[in-house]
């Protein structure tokens, strides 16, 4: 699949079910609706014996039971807070697909079903069901008809409104983890291990922030309208939004570089940066310094630097510095070693949320708005891999290289034996080949402006770039106004001559009696010529 298009996967409506799946139920009180929520999951038309139901209680008073012939576990987590109940399931769970489930959301009959028919599809999907929100009154027991005893109610506009903004999320959408809220999505089982469980350091935006490591690990997000669920009242964010947002949002957007309109100040360094470039620290003191010291000056100021190096062989007692055979290794070491966005690994270390990896080999120098400009081609394309080379590199020369961690995630999942990963990133997302040159890229260090002088340079060069569009449109008018004259000519000079060659039929036809007469005096006059002659 490309991107995060799954219309190629048709989900059959009758399908042999094969795979277990684990529903996650965690709990706090409330035992009213949890009695419910086990109810709607005994009706369920997927195959019992391959459904799983733990429900984990999270320090209820009185503690929740379980009612009387449900199949279902009862976990207990003293810890507080959604996300360690729910790792507290997960670590329960023996399913090859995970389905969150909030203890206050009843599901339809042919909800998991659903979830289930697609991920008989692919290994990869994260699936989420459409909730509607009800004030109803709770019944003792589940009614048959649960149109009837909880309708009216909202659906979940949030989601509905992603949805179709999106076209489904298959055009390219920006973040398309959003969809995976905890109420009712399930995910395969391996994604969730690729990806790991909840941040229990999290107070609010678990569910978020783990859709968004399920996408870092190669996830499609679909969402599933034959889902369907009733949530029973409204939940949390809907009561007080404006406040719930407040403490999502000074913890998500060090979590999420994808969230960058909450990254808004113009140099602080987060959690997990937007982008990381690696280079090879052993390539000689200059050359690793141009490169890095260029990334320093970016415009884009939310990254970090690895630089790969045999960093613990060094001798730290440098008596005679000239005559240090690693003396170059040296310079840079001491060089970075107290610069905060530099980090020296003796291997490749890379944040797995890190969305863009930039591979920078040795005299490859990039331009202080090269990286911004390379971020922007990836994003409105929704390019896998862009790859930078010079016009005139030589055969074999390395080419700088921007990754997208997801779709090389993905590329894993799906590339088949003995297929180069470059070839599978190319069909699930996309690459490009740049020249260097047009994307400011040299092969020596250049005079380093600063952030706010390549801001200045690139708004300016964008600028002209308007100026030169305007003018060229007035240009193409003028154009147009000289073609719509030329053809005004083209029909007058058609019309004259049609007119010239009127006149001309006319001085013919005008002609042609003078000529008769002309030819009946002649014949007369040769007549009296001859007669006298004769005579």
């Amino acid at each position: 699949m490309r991107g995060n298009d799954y219309r190629m996967l048709r989900p059959p409506e009758r399908f042999t079910p094969e795979l277990r799946v684990s529903v996650i139920v965690p709990a706090y009180g409330a035992q009213d609706k949890l009695d419910l929520v086990l109810q709607a999951l005994a009706r369920q038309t997927y195959p019992a014996e391959l459904t799983e139901i733990i429900v984990v209680d999270n320090g209820s008073t009185p503690p929740l039971r379980l009612p009387e012939g449900t199949a279902a576990r009862l976990v207990v987590c003293e810890q507080p807070g959604r996300a360690p109940a729910r790792n507290a399931g997960l670590g329960e769970a023996t399913g090859d697909v995970i389905h969150w489930l909030d203890s206050d959301v009843v599901l339809t009959p042919g909800a998991i079903e659903a979830h289930m028919r697609w991920h008989h599809t692919a290994p990869y999907l994260s699936v989420t069901g459409y909730i509607r929100f009800t004030s109803a009154p709770l019944p003792a027991v589940l009614p048959d008809d649960l149109e009837a005893a909880f309708e009216p109610a909202q659906p979940h506009a949030w989601l509905v409104g992603l949805v179709e903004r999106t076209d489904g999320l298959t055009n390219n959408p920006i973040r398309p983890f959003s969809l995976h809220v905890g109420g009712a999505t399930s995910v395969s089982a391996r994604l969730v291990r690729a990806a790991g469980p909840m941040d229990d350091d999290l107070i609010v935006g678990q569910d978020t922030e783990m859709g968004y490591r399920l996408y870092q690990a190669g996830a499609v997000f679909v969402p599933e309208p034959q889902a369907r669920a009733y949530h029973l009242g409204p939940t949390m964010r809907m009561r007080d939004q404006q406040r719930i947002d407040r403490v999502s949002h000074a913890f998500v957007a060090d979590r999420i570089p994808a969230y960058q309109w909450l990254r808004t100040h113009p140099t602080r360094q987060w959690k997990v940066p937007n982008v990381t470039a690696v280079l090879d620290g052993t390539a000689g003191y200059e050359t690793v310094r141009a490169g890095v010291d260029a990334l320093l000056a970016s415009t884009v100021t939310d990254l970090s630097v690895v630089l790969v190096g045999p960093w613990d062989t060094l001798d730290r007692d440098r008596r005679a510095p000239l005559k240090d055979p690693n003396l170059d290794l040296v310079l840079v070491h001491g060089h970075y070693e107290h610069e905060s966005r530099v980090h020296l690994a003796t291997t490749e270390e890379v944040h797995p949320s890190v969305p863009f990896v930039l591979r920078l080999p040795p005299g490859r120098v990039p331009g202080e708005d090269s990286l911004a400009r390379l971020l922007a081609l990836a994003r409105a394309e929704g390019l896998g891999l862009i790859e930078v080379l010079p016009a005139e590199a030589p055969e074999g020369a390395v080419p700088a290289r921007l990754e997208r961690a997801s779709s090389f995630a993905r590329a894993r999942l799906v590339a088949r034996p003995g297929e180069p990963l470059d070839d599978a990133v190319a069909e699930v997302s996309g690459v490009r080949r740049v020249v260097a040159e047009e994307y400011g890229f040299g092969d020596e260090p250049g005079e380093l402006l600063g952030r706010r002088a390549a801001y200045k340079a690139r708004v300016q060069a964008q600028a002209d770039a308007a100026r030169l569009a305007k003018e060229a449109e007035r240009l193409r008018g003028q154009v147009a106004k000289w073609r719509d004259e030329a053809a005004r000519w083209r029909k007058s000079t058609v019309e004259l001559r049609r007119e010239v060659g009127t006149l001309r039929r006319q001085l013919r036809a005008a002609q042609r009696p003078q000529e008769g007469v002309r030819a009946v005096l002649a014949r007369r006059m040769k007549r009296v010529l001859t007669g006298r002659t004769r005579g």
